[in-house]
């Protein structure tokens, strides 16, 4: 399993119109088909540069589906993000390779 991470820190100043945006824009990156789930997640860590910093993990199908994503959907669906919030968002990605999973039922 391969997990696209995307984090992004937010000038305070944009971050209630980005968090607006990127609830929407999730579903758009779900819609392409190369990913079964999604999660946004709220990085608890106080930066230095200020803003709030989010990750956006995206559970791909498989190696294949995450660069059929970058070949076929990545740079149209970065357009609007970027346009909106060019100077006042920074972010960067990360791939991920699920080695094991653990879970704990509790009764």
């Amino acid at each position: 399993m391969i997990i696209y991470n995307v984090t992004v820190n937010i000038d305070d100043s944009a971050h209630d119109q980005w968090l607006e945006w990127i609830k929407n824009h999730i579903p758009q990156v779900l819609a392409t088909g190369k990913f079964k789930e999604a999660k946004l997640t709220k990085v608890l860590v106080e930066e230095e540069m200020g803003g709030q910093t989010y990750s956006i993990q995206y559970r791909a199908h498989s190696r294949e589906a995450l660069d059929a994503y970058y070949k076929e959907d990545a740079d149209r669906l970065r357009v609007d993000g970027t346009k909106l919030f060019a100077d006042k968002m920074l972010s960067f990605r990360t791939e991920l390779q699920v080695v094991d999973e653990y879970s704990v039922d509790i009764k």
